[in-house]
């Protein structure tokens, strides 16, 4: 398979899932490892927003007040 085509099958779920089970298997593990976080995860997940920035982007009048 060429590089090209392992690249696609990492990013692509549907092409990864075209490809037959003996292709799958031959696949190199994909460097930026697991991708699936369980709930427990997600639910600590800020977004990286401090809330201010929030506050400038949408110009919203008294927003983070002090």
């Amino acid at each position: 398979m060429s590089k090209a085509n392992i690249i696609r099958a990492w990013k692509d779920e549907a092409f990864r899932l075209s490809l037959s089970a003996e292709q799958r298997a031959l696949l190199p593990a994909n460097p930026a490892g697991a991708i699936e976080l369980d709930d427990s995860q997600l639910e600590q997940v800020s977004g990286g927003s401090t809330g201010e920035d929030l506050c400038f982007a949408t110009h919203t009048p008294g927003c983070l007040t002090k």
